[in-house]
């Protein structure tokens, strides 16, 4: 793979990094639905956003492990590389998902 190409995903990575970061601080904030808690009504809905905001946060470090793996690899010269068979990642996968560890063939499998 190119230096371009390289530097292009390395920096599609560490931009989706940085969104997602700012994404984690800011749902960290609690919603505030005021003081009246006299309504079951009300605390469902303190309940329910909690609960997504934890799913959705949940969801976002997992993706910030996967970019930090990503990344790690380019200072190895791994980036790129199928972790399964050893083969390079199509740039059509790439450009959707920088981070995917296999080339299409071995995420089928994986499935």
């Amino acid at each position: 793979m190119d230096k371009n190409k390289l530097d292009e995903y390395k920096n599609k990575l560490e931009a989706k990094r940085t969104e997602l970061l700012a994404e984690l601080k800011k749902d960290e904030t609690p919603e505030d639905f005021g003081t009246d808690v006299d309504h079951g009504e009300e605390e469902a809905n303190e309940a329910e956003s909690f609960s997504e905001k934890v799913a959705l946060g949940q969801s976002h470090k997992e993706q910030i492990n996967d970019i930090d793996v990503a990344l790690s690899k380019f200072e190895a010269g791994k980036f790129g590389i199928c972790e399964k068979c050893g083969r390079e990642i199509e740039d059509e996968v790439l450009r959707i998902t920088p981070e995917s560890r296999f080339c299409k063939g071995c995420k089928k499998e994986t499935r």
